[in-house]
């Protein structure tokens, strides 16, 4: 019983501290490419078994309720603590490669995620990618304010020329 709680207490402190929660079912995968797995998606996230139950009371106790349908039968939940659009590309890719790893859902960001959406993620590019081309779109309208603004004066100072010769010509 003590152990049951200690495994409820870690686990809640999982769901708590991830920045995602994504559910696969890995019936049928060997201990060899599950390790494979844990491998592939490491620098992000903590891929870890579970017992049904204990990660229902554990999800409860962190305030996740959305899970309760999905933990049945053989279930593995990568608790991300880094990026997670790079742990659902991962489990993606994964699951092409081994077909017998099935992604059942998630929780991001306060809401419950479907297997759909959990693809949808995936689809999405890296945190980097996507700030590089923000500071890209950002370069690029700075660098036309820059002309803009440069442009002003010296088309007035070519207004004005052209106003002098204009003076001196008539005279």
């Amino acid at each position: 019983m003590a152990q049951k709680e200690a495994t409820v207490a870690e686990l809640t402190k999982n769901f708590e501290d991830s920045a995602a929660v994504l559910l696969t079912e890995y019936r049928g995968l060997t201990v060899a490419e599950l390790k494979e797995l844990r491998n592939s998606i490491r620098q992000d996230a903590e891929y870890a078994v579970v017992k049904n139950t204990l990660s229902k009371i554990a999800a409860n106790n962190a305030g996740i309720t959305s899970l309760d349908e999905d933990l049945k039968g053989p279930s593995a939940i990568a608790f991300v603590h880094g990026d997670p659009v790079t742990v659902a590309k991962g489990l993606r890719a994964f699951a092409k490669a081994h077909p017998l790893l099935v992604i059942k859902g998630g929780y991001f960001d306060g809401a419950p995620l479907s297997a759909d959406e959990v693809n949808k993620l995936a689809d999405l590019e890296s945190r980097e990618v996507l700030l590089a081309k923000l500071a890209g779109a950002m370069k690029a309208s700075m660098t036309k304010a820059a002309f803009v603004f440069n442009a002003l004066p010296s088309k007035a100072v070519r207004t004005v020329d052209a106003l002098r010769e204009k003076q001196q010509s008539a005279a």
